[in-house]
């Protein structure tokens, strides 16, 4: 339970297994994607998005760690800032990758570099700025890194590769950068904001997670339809809609079991009703 200011909230998942979850998920979808990209006209791309949506998850559960201290308005501005520094973390170490010959390599140290630049910027805001907020260090290592692998993991599932000169020709230079930004950043700040106060639960916040990082994935198979092609971008978006359906419920599930009552409103009443 959190009240979105009294400590860190309780955690029926714990955020070892979440970490786990969202490397390991997260760079197996990469992979997979890149690996597969020959097969089947690049169809598997949308394994790009499925890791997409394991960082997700785990960077969601990271914000709603840190913010449940209390950040107040810094819910949405953390999200922001984990995809800032998922795409600095996420070019650069693509960028290197391909400049030393180990493209292949370039997702593991876009990673490192993010959970760097993630633990600096902890370690700045509760020793410089004194939030004193005792996980912050550690799950601002994770929101960067989480960042990384959502904006690695969209560009593959736009392009069917990592390969630096293609995500910049591709995904960079047209812009759709911008719609991975606002896309991954809602995902990864919208659960607990939009969750917080005294009964929020952990399994409901991330079902809200994966719901979001499901319309992220039918946003980025939206793009692969004129990236790479039709058939490739429909299987990302239906794909995406299921996911989207699949964690909807589930969260309006969840909704339903922790609320005191639901019921219907009707209609608004009209001016002469309210006289």
């Amino acid at each position: 339970m959190s009240a979105g200011g009294s400590g860190e909230a309780h955690a029926a998942i714990p955020q070892n297994q979440l970490i786990a979850f969202g490397i390991i998920g997260g760079l197996i979808g990469i992979y997979a994607a890149f690996f597969l990209s020959n097969v089947a006209g690049g169809v598997f791309s949308f394994m790009g998005a499925l890791g997409a949506i394991c960082a997700t998850i785990w960077g969601a559960a990271a914000v709603r760690r840190v913010a449940s201290y209390g950040l107040g308005t810094g819910v949405p501005s953390i999200g922001m800032l984990a995809l800032g520094m998922g795409v600095v973390a996420a070019m650069f170490g693509l960028a290197v990758a391909e400049g030393f010959g180990l493209a292949i390599a370039g997702p593991l140290i876009a990673l490192v570099v993010a959970s760097i630049i993630g633990l600096l910027i902890g370690i700045f805001a509760n020793k410089v700025l004194r939030m004193n907020i005792p996980v912050m260090e550690q799950s601002m290592t994770e929101i960067a890194a989480s960042g990384t692998i959502l904006i690695i993991g969209l560009s593959v599932a736009m392009t069917g590769t990592f390969l630096f000169d293609v995500v910049l020709e591709d995904v960079i230079t047209t812009g759709y950068i911008a719609v991975i930004f606002i896309a991954g950043g809602m995902a990864l700040l919208h659960p607990f904001n939009a969750n917080l106060g005294p009964d929020e639960k952990q399994d409901r916040t991330l079902y809200n997670a994966l719901e979001k990082g499901a319309i992220a994935m039918i946003i980025a198979g939206i793009v692969a339809l004129s990236v790479q092609n039709a058939s490739v971008g429909m299987v990302t978006v239906l794909i995406g809609i299921f996911l989207w359906y699949y964690g909807f419920t589930g969260f309006y599930a969840r909704v339903k079991r922790d609320a005191f009552k639901v019921v219907g409103t009707g209609l608004l009443p009209s001016e002469e009703e309210l006289e």
